[in-house]
C-alpha cells in the first residue's frame, strides 16, 4: 500500500467516519456525558466516566493538636497558604517551584505532590484551579494548531514534536482537521513514527505521547481534544500489563486521580494495538517474545478483576490470550517483520479496516 505525502483517498477513512458517527450517536444519547461525583478517598466505575469519588466513604483527619500530625499540618498550612497568593495574584507556579521554597520543611518532592492532591480533593477544585501547574513532558505532532495564554502561536505540523503546554486551560482557537488522535505509549515508538512521517502519511491525524506513565498535562490535552472534536481516540501500547495499564490510566483514570476523573477520562479511547492476538495472527517469532515475570502476572490478574474489565469482553479475551501463553511483546517485536512494519502496514491496515477495540 503506497501512500503520498498529502495522506490517503478519502475512502480510507470511512470505516474511521463511521467510527466518529456512532461516537457522535452516544454523545447524543448521553452515553458519554459525565455527571457529577462528590468528595472522598474511595473510589468507583462508571462507564461513561470511569473511576471516580462515592460520595460516602471512609475519610482522613489530621488534628492540629496532635504530635503526630504536627508536621503534616504545617506543610497543609504553608501550601494553602501559597495558593492564596497565587489566586489573588493570577499567577502560577509549578509544583517544583512550591517545593524549592521550604524544602528543608517539606523533605522531599513527593510530600508536596501528595498534599497537593489533598488540597485538590478536600476542596472539590481542579489542581490548575489551584495555580499550581506541573511540568510536561509529553509531546504532540500532527494536524493541530493552537493559541497559548500568553499569545504564543502553536503549529504541530512541523517535522519535529512539540511539548505539550503546562497550562492546557489557557490554550484556545484550537484548529484541526484530524481524522483520529493516536495515542502512543512510548516516546521511541512516537519518535520512530515522526521518522517514518508518519503524521503525513496518514493525514489528518494527531499523535500525543505521555512517554510511559502519562503526566497531568497529557491526559488534560488528550480530554480536551477529545472534548472540542470528537474524533476517534486510539492508543498503541506493548502487549503487556504495563501498556494495558497506561491504556486504562487514559480512558478510566486512576485511583490516585479519581477526584478529577470528570476532567481527565476519555471512555471513547479504543485498543488498536499492539493485541496480543496479533502477535500469532502475523506469526511473530517466539524468540521475540518476552515471558511474563511474577509481578507481570500479578499486575495482569489485577487489572482482570477490575469492574471496567466487565464492559470489555474483547479487551478480556486479549488479556486472557496474554496470561494463556505466559508472554509479553513489545511494540518493537513488528521490526522482525520489516524495519517500517509498524508505519508502513500495521498502523495503517487497522486504521482502514477497523482493527480496533
Amino acid at each position: 500500500m503506497a501512500f503520498t505525502p498529502r495522506g490517503p483517498e478519502a475512502s480510507f477513512f470511512e470505516v474511521l467516519d463511521q467510527h466518529r458517527a456512532s461516537l457522535l450517536a452516544a454523545l447524543k444519547r448521553g452515553g458519554e456525558e459525565p455527571t457529577g461525583g462528590g468528595m472522598c478517598l474511595a473510589s468507583r466505575f462508571e462507564d461513561s466516566v470511569g473511576l471516580h469519588m462515592v460520595s460516602h466513604c471512609t475519610t482522613r483527619k489530621i488534628k492540629s493538636d496532635s504530635p503526630k500530625s504536627v508536621k503534616n499540618f504545617a506543610i497543609i498550612l504553608k501550601i494553602l497558604s501559597m495558593i492564596y497568593k497565587l489566586v489573588q495574584s493570577n499567577t502560577y507556579a509549578t509544583k517544583r517551584d512550591i517545593y524549592y521554597t521550604d524544602s528543608q520543611l517539606f523533605g522531599n518532592q513527593t510530600v508536596v505532590d501528595n498534599i497537593i492532591n489533598d488540597i485538590s480533593c478536600m476542596l472539590k477544585v481542579p489542581r490548575r484551579s489551584l495555580h499550581i501547574l506541573s511540568t510536561s513532558k509529553g509531546l504532540i505532532a500532527g494536524d493541530l494548531k493552537y493559541l497559548e495564554e500568553d499569545g504564543t502561536k502553536v503549529n504541530c505540523t512541523r517535522a519535529t514534536a512539540v511539548a505539550v503546554p503546562s497550562n492546557i486551560q489557557g490554550i484556545q482557537n484550537l484548529i484541526t482537521d484530524a481524522k483520529f488522535l493516536l495515542i502512543v505509549e512510548k516516546d521511541a515508538t512516537f519518535q520512530r513514527l515522526l521518522d517514518d512521517n508518519f503524521c503525513n502519511k496518514m493525514s489528518p491525524c494527531i499523535m500525543v505521547t505521555g512517554k510511559g506513565v502519562p503526566d497531568l498535562n497529557t491526559r488534560l490535552l488528550v480530554k480536551k481534544l477529545w472534548d472540542t472534536f470528537h474524533i476517534p481516540v486510539f492508543t498503541l501500547v506493548d502487549a503487556d500489563p504495563h501498556g494495558i495499564e497506561i491504556m486504562c490510566i487514559y480512558k478510566y483514570g486512576s485511583m490516585a486521580m479519581s477526584f478529577e476523573a470528570h476532567n481527565l477520562t476519555v471512555p471513547a479511547i479504543r485498543w488498536l494495538g499492539l493485541l496480543p492476538s496479533d502477535i500469532k495472527r502475523l506469526n511473530i517469532p517466539k524468540g521475540t517474545l518476552i515471558p511474563l515475570t511474577k509481578r507481570d502476572q500479578m499486575k495482569l490478574d489485577s487489572i482482570l478483576k477490575r469492574p471496567y474489565i466487565t464492559c470489555q469482553p474483547f479487551w478480556r479475551k486479549e488479556m486472557e490470550i496474554m496470561a494463556d501463553s505466559k508472554m509479553k511483546a513489545e511494540i518493537q517485536a513488528l521490526t522482525f517483520l520489516s524495519s517500517d512494519y509498524l508505519s508502513r502496514v500495521y498502523l495503517p491496515n487497522k486504521l482502514k479496516f477497523g482493527g480496533w477495540i
